[in-house]
């Protein structure tokens, strides 16, 4: 296959949405069309899982050409896989990753949601693997690691939205010690991009990015529209990842209701009956879904995540190209024998609440905009990479992203209150890595038993509250906006725990 170029490969701005042909609208069309059981059959990437404890993966982060809806076009990929493959896991499990970085830039990994540690050769964001070369890792889950849905992708700051965007991402699960009855698991990530009439990866123009992009096709594990298949009374398993770079899903499954388990590494006492699930960018769901004879069509319905200004355009603002606001992202077809019930689902071990300990700490960090760009600070071995909008950053209290700078200091074994402030008339996710957060207070609901999330949503205007306990590692690691365009133009902290 022809080797992209970085200026191919890589978002760096220019041609948009407005650049598309008439044959990456034909598969935008499919997808709007996609009312009915589509051809293409359900896959899921291949399972790699421990065994006595250990597994030892190699991936390899290269360009790649892959098949949607008939056509091939040039992506990233791990191991020639969109996505990349699962990793299976149990909790107490040692980890062996060799990442080979075969992209024209540096990149690096982060296991997203895993507690294990950020120093050294393991969940280290700081680290930066050049093209060519090869870096191993190494990750120690503690003993009573929380089961989960996790996934990874790369975290080269000032290039994570393009090489996500591009498909590198790839699902993590961690085993429950009592397993949950069901007929079937799934994994399913959502993902979005936008291809050229070449069949490359489009850039992203300033406006895109200052929005944060969202792709004109949304896969649902690499696929345009694939057709699960069930018999009636099924008890599935789906752990649902949102790997957008910016897009916020809210999935609904036609004359189906979903029993939520938990979001991220939080998981609920029983579950929870909802009609849909909301997902921002970097959240998991794990949910159950009984099936019921028929056709129905998961969709993702419309998510108003703000706009810039009032007179500039929102994110989910129609344009050529873009998907309709109510994506068609799959066909559950349910036919045949109903199957026999299922037993019930096991109570869940009560998750800790620290309501009821005392906080060492509180702090607010407060989520902005501004113009001017990105303020260069000076000259180091970890430079910043160069803002491609000139005209905007966000910050975090008022300041861009700096490796040299620590922003939060914490100590180990402390818990902390954190107030997340977003002055911005745009919708926020928020990461923090190696720690979860429990929910304390949010603006469109009360909260009664304790809710553990790793990236929390802030509506535009408005606060949670969050608190973190800073248990078993130091070292240094980042929180962030999950729309990862934000976050390569500024949105980032640096967090040090002693």
């Amino acid at each position: 296959m022809p080797q992209l170029s970085r200026r191919q490969v890589v978002v760096l701005g220019g041609v948009g949405i407005a650049a598309i042909t008439t044959g990456v609208a034909g598969l935008v069309g499919q997808q709007r069309a996609g009312t009915g059981a589509s051809r293409t059959k359900w896959k899921e990437p291949p399972r790699m899982a421990s065994v006595d404890g250990r597994l030892d993966v190699e991936l390899t982060a290269g360009q790649h050409q892959a098949q949607l809806a008939g056509r091939d076009v040039s992506v990233l990929a791990y191991n020639g896989l969109l996505p990349g493959p699962t990793l299976v896991l149990q909790p107490g499990d040692h980890v062996r990753l060799r990442l080979d970085n075969q992209l024209p830039e540096p990149t690096n990994l982060h296991v997203h949601g895993l507690h294990v540690s950020p120093q050294d050769n393991s969940d280290n964001v700081l680290i930066s693997i050049e093209p060519t070369e090869a870096f191993d890792y190494e990750y120690q889950l503690p003993p009573d690691h929380p089961p989960g849905v996790y996934w990874y992708h790369p975290h080269h700051h000032g290039t994570v939205a393009d090489q996500l965007f591009g498909g590198l991402y790839g699902a993590i699960i961690v085993e429950d010690p009592q397993p949950i009855p069901v007929t079937r698991e799934r994994i399913v990530v959502i993902s979005d991009i936008t291809m050229t009439g070449e069949d490359d990866i489009a850039r992203v123009t300033p406006m895109e990015q200052m929005r944060g992009r969202e792709g004109n096709i949304v896969l649902v594990n690499g696929q345009v529209h694939p057709t699960l298949h069930a018999q009636p009374q099924d008890r599935e398993r789906w752990r649902i990842i949102n790997a957008c770079t910016s897009r916020y899903v809210k999935l609904a499954l036609d004359e189906h209701t979903w029993e939520l388990l938990g979001k991220d590494s939080g998981r609920y006492p029983k579950p929870r009956v909802m009609a849909d699930v909301l997902l921002p960018p970097g959240q998991r769901a794990d949910v159950l879904v009984t099936a019921q004879a028929g056709t129905a069509i998961l969709r993702a319905v419309t998510v108003d995540r703000g706009r810039l200004s009032p007179t500039m355009g929102g994110p989910n603002a129609s344009s050529p190209g873009l998907p309709p606001r109510d994506v068609p992202l799959a066909t559950f077809a349910v036919s045949g024998t109903a199957a026999h019930p299922m037993p019930p689902v096991p109570r869940q071990t009560p998750l800790r609440d620290l309501r009821a300990e005392p906080i060492t700490a509180k702090r607010e960090l407060v989520f902005g905009m501004q113009m001017g760009g990105m303020r260069r600070s000076a000259p180091s071995e970890h430079p910043q990479p160069q803002n491609r909008h000139p005209m905007m950053a966000f910050t975090i209290n008022g300041q861009v992203f700096d490796p040299q700078r620590i922003d939060t200091t914490v100590s180990v074994g402390s818990i902390e209150e954190w107030v997340l402030t977003n002055i911005t008339p745009m919708d926020h996710p928020v990461h923090v890595h190696v720690w979860p957060m429990q929910l304390i207070h949010t603006p469109d609901r009360s909260i009664q038993e304790p809710e553990w999330q790793d990236v929390v949503n802030i509506p535009p205007q408005s606060s949670i509250t969050v608190r973190v306990a800073f248990d078993t590692f130091v070292g240094q690691t980042v929180y962030h906006c999950h729309i990862l365009d934000h976050e390569d133009l500024g949105m980032m902290g640096l967090l040090e725990v002693r």
